[in-house]
């Protein structure tokens, strides 16, 4: 279960790229009640907060580069980690940077394509909620090649591993932090991609009391419906969306992880 603790490995920030911030906050709005905050002379980029507490951030997008969530992993050394990544056949996007005193960041693609990022804490450690309704409480990657994104995240934050079939035929491995008990330190999974063209991409799960709810204030902001609501053996309640720019978000019921 993801906690406010972020050891090691474990997912602390989320970030939107945005065409539109003030659009796409007030869509956010709507959905979980997010209220959006602007740090000044961040060229638009702010904090979503959820009852003052923040629960991700909205910036400004590169033009032409695909509106998408961004997910940070701790690490106590982003250079070292940077360097460990490329010679693993990932790519940086963006080179260690550091943001003021809250901390050090890099942005980079694993080898299949799909982005993520790396913080190093400074006065910021993570997020101020998590694993509560209308905040992030999974984080899940769909891949063309789960044998080798296991082993590039495995090199790089020594994540443990667990295969796990919610039904007959569907594959999924559950990733936890490399210590603690593997069982209560699962905060995503990696799994094979839904379809031949989708992009490899990690993507957040929001939790929700209602997925469906959830669903219709998405659709009536102008979001889209990716999957369905449905119910899923032994995981819960879920469902994909995607807001009015195209980013794709998912909603969950429950803890992922609970049978």
């Amino acid at each position: 279960m993801l906690t406010t603790a972020f050891p090691a490995g474990s997912p602390c920030w989320i970030d939107l790229g945005s065409p539109d911030i003030p659009a796409t906050a007030e869509f956010y709005g709507k959905v979980f009640g997010w209220t959006f905050l602007p740090i000044p002379g961040a060229m638009g980029y702010g904090f979503v907060q959820l009852d003052g507490r923040t629960a991700g951030a909205i910036g400004p997008i590169d033009k032409g580069d695909r509106p998408t969530w961004t997910t940070y992993f701790l690490t106590v050394d982003v250079d070292a980690t940077v360097k460990a990544a490329e010679q693993s056949g990932g790519a940086v996007t963006v080179p260690p940077t550091d943001v003021m005193e809250e901390g050090r960041m890099a942005q980079l693609t694993d080898p299949q394509g799909a982005r993520f990022a790396l913080w190093q804490p400074g006065n910021t450690r993570g997020l101020d909620a998590v694993s509560e309704d209308n905040a992030l409480v999974w984080a899940e990657l769909h891949t063309p090649d789960p044998d080798g994104a296991s082993a590039f995240y495995q090199g790089l934050f020594g994540w443990r591993v667990e295969n796990f079939e919610p039904s007959p035929g569907m594959s999924y491995r559950v990733v936890s932090t490399s210590e603690g008990d593997q069982r209560q330190t699962g905060f995503g999974g990696i799994a094979p991609t839904m379809q031949e063209e989708q992009p490899a991409a990690w993507t957040p799960y929001f939790a929700a009391s209602d997925v469906d709810a959830l669903v219709t204030k998405a659709t009536a902001a102008g979001g889209s419906v990716l999957m369905s609501a449905s119910d899923v053996q032994n995981v819960g309640r879920l469902a994909w969306l995607a807001d009015p720019n195209g980013a794709p978000f998912a909603l969950i019921k429950g803890e992922p992880s609970e049978s």
